[in-house]
């Protein structure tokens, strides 16, 4: 009994020794990606504290790779206020092998897929008031027949509410497709500088789509705390542009493009690499998010949006499928 005690003990103590080395090597390669990559060059010494003072204390140990990871994503958020900054644990994940991107590429569409690459519900509201329902960007390859579909439908749409208040954010460059069928022409919305290789981008709208454009008509943008990073971005360069009315909620205030690594071959880190900049205002949403014109609570955004743009068809005595009397009604019962 004393035997199979002393073994046991041992077999704890070296599972813990293990996950210890394996916590530490972890730590040390978030580290050095966040001296490497991050937009600010000093930011690391702050994460490398961190970490020493929360080994220290154990923080760390005894904890699930799931816990850690949701913890490591926690305590990084806080210290860089950055909230860009993600720590995923990877379970099952096998690592890439060379010449494998384009089956990751189909098994990452084949995933976007099932969430219809971030489009949630597309529909016409009474008075002829289009409205997209959208919770992420998929990268455009994938996404853009969709994309296509969604704005075809609402091509003939007397104006178009556009609800954001679950987008995650997503693919820059679905961003920038999906900014598209709001502008005639191409347009400079941003440059991205990238510390990493000291690279300044410039991205712009396309001069063409595949789908309708949706132009000269009113635009509502719905959002909410929980919009985040390209969400965000929709909302601002097309309130920036004086392209749309923004309805609901300040949001998250995450405007730095992230890089992904693969750390120990166990999890995912999401590293914020690159800073944006606007090209009308010389600024970006970090830290600060997007102030609607319309501030009110997430849940009665929607109906606030859908009376504003019935108001417009009054003033600009636009046609739709209901009469003046059926839609000041309809007014009153969203404003009720």
């Amino acid at each position: 009994m004393k035997k199979l005690l002393v073994g046991i003990f041992l077999c704890h103590s070296l599972l813990y020794y293990a996950q210890k080395d394996n916590n530490t090597a972890v730590l040390s390669d978030i580290t050095e990606k966040v001296k490497q990559y991050y937009i600010d060059k000093d930011a690391y010494k702050k994460v490398d504290s961190l970490f020493k003072s929360e080994s220290q204390k154990g923080s760390f140990s005894n904890l699930s790779k799931k816990e850690f990871a949701a913890l490591l994503t926690e305590r990084l958020r806080t210290v860089i206020k950055d909230k860009h900054f993600f720590v995923k644990y990877l379970e099952n994940y096998t690592p890439k092998k060379q010449g494998n991107e384009k089956e990751m590429e189909k098994l990452n569409n084949f995933h976007n897929s099932l969430e219809n690459f971030g489009f949630e519900n597309v529909k016409r509201l009474e008075g002829n008031i289009g409205y997209i329902n959208f919770k992420g960007f998929a990268e455009p390859k994938s996404s853009t027949k969709t994309l296509e579909s969604a704005m075809n439908f609402v091509a003939n749409t007397n104006s178009l509410i556009i609800d954001l208040r679950e987008n995650g954010g997503g693919d820059n460059g679905m961003l920038l497709l999906f900014c598209s069928y709001f502008f005639n022409n191409k347009t400079d919305l941003y440059t991205t500088y990238s510390r990493y290789n000291n690279k300044a981008d410039l991205n712009s709208t396309l001069s063409k789509v595949s789908g309708e454009k949706y132009l000269n008509k009113k635009v509502y943008i719905l959002t909410s705390n929980k919009t985040f990073s390209a969400g965000e971005a929709l909302a601002y360069f097309l309130k920036e542009y004086k392209l749309a009315e923004i309805i609901g909620e300040k949001t998250g205030g995450a405007a730095n493009p992230v890089k992904d690594f693969i750390i120990q071959d166990q999890y995912l880190l999401l590293v914020p690499a690159g800073k944006v900049t606007s090209s009308v205002s010389h600024t970006n949403w970090e830290h600060i998010g997007v102030n609607p014109d319309h501030e009110t609570k997430v849940e009665n955004a929607l109906k606030i949006a859908h009376a504003k743009a019935l108001k417009n068809i009054l003033k600009t005595d636009t046609k739709t499928e209901l009469s003046i009397p059926e839609i000041k009604n309809l007014i009153n019962k969203l404003e009720e």
